[in-house]
């Protein structure tokens, strides 16, 4: 191929510019604008020209753009920076000189830290085998470790280090214990208890799944911390304090993690869901994924491919569809929607109630030794052990099955709702998250309706200490269970439902056996599972400092567990999703979780009395007290400062200003989406001229 040069290919006349049919279009609008010149006062000819370059004499336009030359884009990128840096000052020269040898150091720094990426390699496999869609989840379980283990890290330095230290007079410490100002004696009634003498091993069992015995009186839960101060060399550190802004730094610390980790995701939703066009588009000519490697990979994403391109012409049909509806059938469909959302409404509530007689039973017959202590006092004290750990885990038990069923029930009802195949997925997935969170809120609420009761016995400290002496504590012991149950329905569906499957169907010929095949690994619902796990933790975490510990040693397990899972005992997908919308869908349900984390957490520190007997918030009516109180002790004018903050007088302007930021941003973006709506028509405008060009060439090649 031979290039000319650019001084002899002669520039196109403004004449024939002009015929253009983006200028026309130009033209239009301003002809329907009511003006012939634009912003600038240049009458339209000039605007035309001036859109192609400078002038030279003659008529004629200037020299190509750099991006028309034969050359590749790093010797364009080159020229185009050579030529930019030719008008710089010395000083300029230097700073970007500087700036591009600082951006390449980073860049190198942070290519370096890549290979110690935790699961680096076994992620790259499986998105090379089995696709992005897969990919995703063991990414998001991957976040899901690290921001356990910084949340664990956290309670561990600013909560558990420093009580340890001080109790155990490391560094030459100390700690400070005040006397609870309640002069109520009940309240303080508490001695909690390990085991003592012989004990048999199922006791220490029990200990470990229920968090009592010996665990309840460890750093693992709330009622270990009882100091007020640890004095550290010449440093008092407050430790009530540290507990709750420790509490507040690791709530917003997970905020902030997923906020940032789902904008680019949103990013990319916004542009997948734009258009319906631009879907197709997308799926034809971008929709392969140049990651897989694996030739059954290969067939499964084009069978994803396939099914994606059907399921949208599927809802165009549906679409066109109900345009056709007539008024009988639009109420036929929406009496019928109605009737089945009450049978949601009527499983819901079924659940709930479940949970909530579950939790009063257990909390009612869960007895006294087995809170504590068990004393082994009768042959049969195996068979009582038993059943008051069933007893104990019944709430764990009923969630479990709650979430079992009522998924199963809701993929039943949804096909009768004659929705679109996208809209029935989210509507599905939205309702097993709602169930899985809030069979947590009626966990919390079964539990608060004991202890903040309005029965005479609470009136002296504020909750029910007969019961519940250190109820923070009974709490955590609910959550622990939780996670430890929730940790043990994982493996056991892997190890007895998976794996026995898995060799049913590769050594047994029996055509009911080959027909049911392998599970699938459905990507959501191993999401909703680690996501509902994660808000336990979230909640628990207040009341189990530990906690996040358990947790990230738990999603550990689980990663080698799923891959397992995943390569022997299940197949994958045969309808994946995209990983930049599951990513996105993934942190958005997080995020409904860790907002479902707030409302307890934020019930239990400001509204519900603190034990008397346990905890550093013991000598306060609630663990929020501690901060008014700790502002006593600050200089008048720094109080003065701080109350002025609180005050109506600066929450009102403050008001203000945050609304007109919003509504700043608001229309900010709107102009994007304006601007963006005309690079779209700039490019369909382009698409248009360059028909025109052709047409116009291959009309003076007949001619000549």
């Amino acid at each position: 191929e031979v290039f000319l040069h650019e001084e002899t290919l002669p520039a196109a006349p403004v004449d024939f510019l002009q015929e253009l049919p983006s200028y026309q279009s130009v033209l239009r609008r301003r002809a329907a604008a009511g003006g012939t010149q634009d912003r600038r006062g240049n009458p339209p000819g000039a605007a035309g020209a001036q859109a192609w370059g400078p002038q030279h004499e003659g008529g004629e336009l200037a020299a190509r753009p750099v991006r028309e030359y034969p050359l590749s884009i790093a010797e364009k990128r080159r020229d185009s920076q050579q030529a930019d840096i030719k008008y710089l000052s010395g000083w300029n020269q230097w700073k970007r000189t500087s700036s591009k040898s600082w951006k390449k150091v980073l860049k190198d720094i942070k290519e370096s830290l890549s290979y110690l990426e935790l699961w680096r390699h076994d992620i790259h496999s499986i998105e090379g085998k089995l696709g992005t869609g897969i990919q995703s989840y063991f990414s998001f379980l991957r976040f899901l470790v690290l921001l356990n283990f910084l949340i664990f890290i956290l309670m561990f330095s600013f909560v558990t280090l420093p009580t340890v230290i001080s109790e155990y007079g490391i560094f030459n410490s100390s700690f400070v214990k005040f006397s609870p100002k309640t002069t109520e004696s009940q309240c303080t009634a508490y001695t909690p208890s390990g085991n003592k003498g012989l004990v048999y091993f199922y006791t220490y069992l029990k200990d470990l799944l229920t968090g009592t015995g010996f665990l309840e009186v460890t750093s693992l839960f709330y009622g270990y911390y009882t100091i007020d101060a640890a004095l550290l060399s010449i440093l008092t550190y407050n430790l009530p304090l540290a507990y709750l802004l420790t509490t507040f730094a690791y709530l917003a610390l997970s905020f902030l993690w997923i906020i940032k980790r789902s904008a680019s995701g949103f990013k990319q939703s916004l542009v997948h869901d734009e258009d319906q066009f631009q879907s197709y588009c997308n799926k034809v000519f971008a929709g392969w994924d140049f990651c897989i490697t694996d030739l059954n990979a290969a067939w499964l994403k084009h069978r994803s491919l396939q099914y994606e391109l059907q399921t949208d012409l599927e809802e165009e049909r549906l679409k066109r569809k109900i345009a056709d509806r007539t008024m009988k059938e639009k109420l036929r469909i929406y009496s019928l929607r109605i009737f089945l959302n009450i049978i949601v409404i009527a499983v819901l509530s079924g659940c709930f109630y479940s949970i909530y007689r579950a939790t009063l039973f257990s909390q009612e017959n869960s007895s006294v030794s087995i809170r504590r202590e068990i004393r082994i006092d009768s042959v049969g004290s195996g068979m009582d052990f038993m059943a008051n750990l069933l007893v104990q885990y019944l709430p764990s038990i009923v969630i479990t099955l709650a979430n079992f069923i009522a998924p199963q029930i809701f993929s039943i009802l949804i096909r009768f709702e004659d929705y679109s195949p996208a809209f029935e997925i989210r509507l599905t997935l939205m309702r097993c998250v709602f169930v899985r969170l809030a069979n947590i809120g009626v966990l919390l609420f079964s539990l608060w309706s004991q202890i903040h009761c309005a029965d005479d016995q609470c009136k002296a400290c504020g909750y029910n200490y007969k019961l519940y002496p250190c109820w923070e504590s009974t709490v955590g012991q609910e959550m622990y269970k939780l996670l430890i149950f929730d940790f043990m329905i994982i493996l056991a569906v892997t190890l007895f439902i998976d794996f026995p499957r898995m060799l049913l169907v590769t050594h047994c010929s029996w055509k009911p056996v080959q027909w049911c095949g392998l599970q699938e690994f459905g990507i959501s619902d191993n999401v909703l599972e680690i996501i509902y796990g994660q808000t336990i933790c979230w909640i628990g975490t207040f009341f189990s400092p530990l906690l996040p510990a358990i947790a990230t040693i738990k999603y550990f397990i689980i990663f080698y567990v799923k891959k397992l899972s995943l390569i022997h005992t299940r197949k994958p997908p045969g309808r994946p999703i995209r990983a930049s919308s599951s990513n996105f869908f993934f942190l958005v349900v997080l995020l409904i979780g860790l907002t479902l984390a707030f409302i307890p957490l934020g019930i239990s520190i400001a509204r519900i009395p603190s034990s008397k007997t346990c905890g550093p918030f013991r000598n306060f009516n609630t663990s929020w007290a501690v901060v008014p109180y700790t502002i006593l002790g600050f200089p008048t004018g720094l109080q003065n400062v701080l109350n002025g903050i609180a005050s109506e007088a600066f929450a009102v302007p403050f008001f203000m200003v945050v609304c007109l930021i919003m509504f700043y941003f608001i229309a900010l973006a709107g102009a994007h989406k304006r601007v963006v709506e005309q690079l779209r028509e700039q490019l369909v405008m382009e698409s248009r001229d360059k028909l025109f060009l052709i047409r116009k060439i291959t009309e003076a090649q007949k001619h000549t």
